[in-house]
């Protein structure tokens, strides 16, 4: 039990609404344009879970051998730092869950309308190894992104445009403009996962030579960031809702509402919090955007 709830840790179960968000907005946008398919969603959703995972164990064994986490960090517990999870352990299952990840993928390819299409095959497969490759760069390789003030443009890439413009595609076999403002929005609300995550880590990322966006711009910049972050996404949402709204009962407009007003207070928590007080302030912000996307997904369903 001991040994499941340290793994467990290790996936990060806060985070995991950044991918899971875009995937279910993607496919809200299927079911009111009449084109869902139960099949394919399914492998869109444990695609984007097990990509999420493959980070989020490569980023704690890349971190533990660069030496930026230590013992008594901040943040959350880190099983390979800790010395609860050995090092090649966490490097063997990171890769064997990246292999069943690719797998996953291919699968999806049987899905992938019109017939056989190799065009689009090939277009998934060159996703799929970007989101592979993506998912370890972020903490490895010559030039680690999350060291490099890099880490916000991967998540907003890789956890907002990606997994609602493509689950759309695999899902519905063609692309649509709603779908990539939803993306723009989504990936918007999961960069402020991450600034949370960089905003309580940035003496000690300092101190390592970690150079992320909140050690090279500061925290009030990060803090305002996250602050217009959220506005940014409601309001690129704005004509989609205006669009695909405008027959449906007020109450639709919840989603907004709620989100916004949970976003400004976590804002204003972000704003008077340091070290270890930021971690509930992590899951606060993906339990936000899982909140919003569950609002917005909700008229989808029932008025598609």
């Amino acid at each position: 039990m001991k040994q499941f709830k340290i793994w467990l840790e290790a996936v990060r179960l806060r985070t995991l609404p950044v991918s899971l968000s875009g995937v279910l907005i993607a496919l809200g946008l299927a079911k009111w344009n009449g084109s869902f398919r139960l099949a394919p969603a399914i492998l869109c959703l444990v695609f984007a879970l097990m990509a999420q995972i493959v980070s989020n164990f490569g980023n704690e064994y890349f971190d533990f051998k660069s030496g930026a986490d230590k013992k008594g960090r901040a943040g959350f517990r880190r099983g390979v730092t800790e010395g609860d999870i050995k090092p090649e352990t966490m490097r063997r299952v990171m890769i064997a869950l990246l292999a069943a990840t690719c797998v996953v993928g291919l699968a999806m390819l049987a899905w992938v309308e019109p017939g056989y299409n190799y065009n689009n095959w090939l277009m998934l497969i060159v996703v799929g190894v970007l989101v592979a490759i993506f998912a370890l760069a972020y903490s490895a390789g010559p030039y680690p992104l999350s060291y490099h003030a890099l880490g916000e443009v991967t998540v907003f890439v890789f956890y907002g445009l990606v997994p609602v413009i493509f689950t759309y595609y695999v899902v519905t076999g063609s692309f649509n403009p709603f779908a990539i403002m939803a993306g723009i929005a989504i990936g918007f609300m999961g960069v402020n996962v991450l600034l949370v995550n960089n905003y309580r880590d940035v003496d000690d990322d300092r101190e390592a030579g970690k150079r992320t966006s909140v050690v090279v711009f500061g925290r009030p910049a990060a803090s305002l960031a996250y602050l217009c972050n959220g506005f940014l996404a409601i309001a690129i949402l704005t004509v989609l809702w205006l669009r695909m709204y405008y027959t449906m009962p007020l109450w639709t407009l919840l989603a907004p509402l709620v989100y916004i007003n949970l976003h400004f207070y976590t804002w204003m928590r972000l704003r008077r919090s340091e070290g270890s007080a930021l971690n509930p302030l992590l899951g606060a912000t993906a339990r936000n955007m899982l909140i919003f996307t569950l609002l917005l997904l909700i008229p989808l369903v029932l008025y598609s």
